[in-house]
């Protein structure tokens, strides 16, 4: 027996839900996790080969406009990409509506907040 569906075949074609939304929150997960590849393997790299060194050699790295950018970026892209991950969490796992927005809401202001900070944190060192 073949399933009815409710959707209508532009629908289907553009992939978009009840919501108007369609996959754009899918997308943005994926593309911050592409963008996390590169950034967290320069990282890496730049880190294993400073090992050993001390604060001062630390914050001239860090000094670095090519360091600091790249730092900038993958904490940036790195917090959005958690909040999005947490908020799909939350979507699927929460089932009470006002404790899903109540955590939505905290997960968010924590994550802005840890980003503020952790951007500010880089830039004052990398500026000074």
């Amino acid at each position: 027996m073949e399933k009815t569906s409710m959707r209508s075949p532009l629908g289907k074609v553009r992939g978009l839900g009840s919501a108007r939304k369609g996959v754009s929150h899918w997308w943005l997960q994926r593309l911050t996790a592409m963008g996390l590849i590169p950034l967290v393997i320069y990282m890496v790299i730049s880190l294993v080969s400073a090992m050993g060194g001390d604060y001062i050699n630390a914050v001239a790295w860090l000094q670095s406009p090519i360091n600091a950018t790249v730092m900038l970026l993958l904490l940036g892209a790195g917090f959005f990409h958690a909040t999005l991950g947490a908020q799909v969490i939350i979507e699927d796992y929460v089932s009470n509506e006002n404790r899903r927005l109540l955590a939505l809401v905290a997960v968010k202001l924590a994550m802005t907040g840890l980003a503020a900070l952790s951007l500010f944190s880089v830039l004052s060192v990398a500026l000074s």
